[in-house]
C-alpha cells in the first residue's frame, strides 16, 4: 500500500476513533458520577446537530481559521503516517493549535480572549516537550519518519522512560483534562463559561470538536511511536493512559495557569530533558 493510502486512511479513520473515544469518555465519567450517561455514539449525534444549526459569526475570518484548524490537524496526522519528518510534523501540529488561538482571539469577547491567551500558555507548556520527544525518538532509532521508527529494532519506551513519564503529563493538557484544562471546559459541570469556545456556535463548535478528535488520534500515534515494537500495544497503552486521565479529570479541580506552566516545564526539563541528556552522555 502506498504512503498516500495511509494518509487518506488516517483522515477517514481518525475522527471515528476520536469520536468513539469521546463517547467512551462520557460513559465512564457518568459511571464515576453515578449517572447512566449518554450512548457511545452521542458525540457523533452532537456534531451532526451542530452542523445543522445556525452559526453566529463574530468576525469574518473566524470560520476560515477554524476550518484551517481542522484541516491542519488532519494534515498533521496524514503527514506523520505518510513518511514526513517527525520534527516537521511537530511544528505543523503547533501551527494547527495556533489557528484555534487566532480564531478565539478574533471574537470580541473577554471570555474568548482570555481562553485564547490560556491556549497560548498551553502551547508554550506542551510544544517544547513534543520537539524534545521527537528528537529523542529520532536519536535512539536513527530514523526520522513514522514507518522507519516502527521498523527500528530499538524498543523506544525502554530507551526513553523519562519521555514516557512526561508524555503522560503533557497528554493531560492536549486531551483537555483537569487539572490542566485551563483554556476551555471539557465537561459541562466544570464551569459555565467555556473559555476560548464561549462565543462559538453551530458548525464553528463542530469544527473545534472534529479537530479535537483528530488531535486525540494524533496523541495515540505518538504513543505508538513510544511502543514501536507493537502497534496494538501502543494503542492499548494509550487507552489505559486515557482511562487514567478520565479518573484524574473527575477527582481534581482546575489548576491555575501558573501551576500548569511551571509543572509542565519542570516535567519537560527533568524527565524529558534529563533523558535526552543521558542519551548523549551514554552515546559518547
Amino acid at each position: 500500500m502506498t504512503l498516500a493510502f495511509y494518509a487518506l486512511l488516517f483522515v477517514i479513520v481518525a475522527p471515528v476513533f476520536g469520536g468513539l473515544l469521546a463517547g467512551a469518555d462520557r460513559i465512564v465519567t457518568a459511571r464515576m458520577q453515578s449517572r447512566v450517561g449518554p450512548p457511545l455514539l452521542q458525540p457523533f449525534y452532537d456534531v451532526g446537530k451542530l452542523f445543522q444549526k445556525q452559526s453566529r459569526l463574530l468576525n469574518p475570518i473566524q470560520e476560515p481559521l477554524l476550518l484551517g484548524h481542522v484541516v491542519m490537524m488532519a494534515a498533521t496526522g496524514a503527514m506523520m503516517v505518510s513518511g514526513t519528518d517527525l520534527i516537521l510534523v511537530t511544528f505543523v501540529f503547533a501551527l494547527a493549535s495556533l489557528l484555534l488561538v487566532l480564531a478565539a482571539g478574533s471574537a470580541y469577547s473577554p471570555y474568548s480572549f482570555a481562553g485564547a491567551e490560556r491556549e497560548l500558555i498551553v502551547l508554550l507548556a506542551s510544544e517544547p516537550f513534543f520537539i524534545l520527544m521527537m528528537a529523542a525518538i529520532c536519536k535512539v532509532t536513527d530514523a526520522s519518519t513514522f514507518g522507519a521508527v516502527l521498523a527500528s529494532p530499538t524498543w523506544v519506551a525502554f530507551q526513553l522512560p523519562g519521555i514516557l513519564i512526561a508524555f503522560l503529563m503533557v497528554a493531560t493538557i492536549k486531551l483537555r483534562k483537569s487539572p490542566f484544562d485551563i483554556s476551555t471546559s471539557h465537561h459541562a459541570h466544570q464551569e459555565l463559561v467555556s473559555g476560548l469556545t464561549s462565543d462559538m456556535s453551530g458548525r464553528l463548535l463542530a469544527y473545534v470538536e472534529l479537530a479535537h478528535w483528530y488531535e486525540s488520534a494524533l496523541l495515540c500515534g505518538f504513543a505508538v511511536l513510544l511502543f514501536n515494537w507493537s502497534i496494538p500495544l501502543g494503542i492499548g497503552a494509550f487507552l489505559v493512559a486515557y482511562a487514567a486521565e478520565v479518573l484524574v479529570d473527575n477527582v481534581t479541580s482546575r489548576a491555575k495557569w501558573q501551576l500548569v506552566l511551571r509543572s509542565t516545564w519542570v516535567a519537560t526539563l527533568l524527565f524529558a530533558g534529563g533523558n535526552v541528556l543521558a542519551l548523549f552522555v551514554v552515546g559518547r
